[in-house]
């Protein structure tokens, strides 16, 4: 469907795009954000995995592409170097939970356009998209802090300083829970894993969040891994 078949979209909204997620609540979020930006039900197609992604492209082509990195048939930076090969001019959006340093890397070095993480609010989703729609390349002020990391200065100290305190230590159960954290599990899994109650897996992600002094999921890992309580 084109822009004028649509009869809502305007005259800067590129239509149809492809949005390829598994997760049913990231759906909801991006109808939501994708509708107060204009786009209407009809020109968003959704798939919940890599075999229906190619089967929505091998039927029409699209404008705009967001993808998940784990999907569960498959990788999505796979998918992602097969849109752009087919497509270079393709504006692709990473929306992910995943903050590997080498799957980001992987993820722009296919073709994406920008990459953002899942745990970002709807607003700051909105700026991205609308960034991308000018042709921008969001990269989540996270994901840009672990690429400056691997670049490194141009010349390190002879011994580096180790790292500071991060206050009093995990405790077995807070590790456990961080470890599950890490490896993509939602609270209510989490919960369910640990035979927890999920407001019990609040409370500890809270005082791991103070005790690291982080404000998120992907910083609480991050910080964990830099103090050694996770591998």
């Amino acid at each position: 469907m084109n822009k004028e078949e649509s009869g809502h979209l305007g005259a800067d909204l590129p239509a149809p795009l492809l949005l390829v997620e598994d997760e049913q609540i990231m759906h909801v979020r991006l109808r939501s954000i994708l509708g107060a930006l204009g786009y209407t039900e009809e020109v968003l197609s959704f798939a919940s995995n890599l075999a229906e992604a190619k089967a929505l492209l091998a039927a029409q082509p699209f404008a705009m592409a967001f993808v998940d990195i784990g999907l569960p048939d498959g990788n999505g930076v796979d998918l992602i170097g097969e849109m752009h090969r087919n497509d270079r001019a393709l504006p692709i959006l990473v929306i992910s939970a995943w903050s590997d340093e080498q799957i980001i890397l992987r993820a722009l070095q296919a073709g994406a356009s920008g990459y953002l993480l899942k745990e970002r609010d709807d607003i700051e989703i909105t700026l991205s998209i609308r960034s991308v729609l000018r042709g921008g390349a969001p990269i989540d002020p996270f994901v840009a802090r672990h690429i400056l990391a691997m670049i490194g200065p141009p010349e390190a100290p002879a011994e580096a300083p180790p790292p500071p305190a991060a206050g009093p230590p995990l405790t077995p159960r807070e590790i456990e829970i961080l470890t599950l954290v890490n490896k993509g599990f939602t609270n209510k899994e989490i919960a369910e894993l640990a035979g927890l109650s999920p407001l019990t897996v609040e409370c500890h992600i809270r005082n791991i969040y103070k005790k690291l002094a982080v404000r998120s999921r992907t910083e609480a890992v991050f910080e964990a891994r830099a103090h050694g309580f996770l591998p």
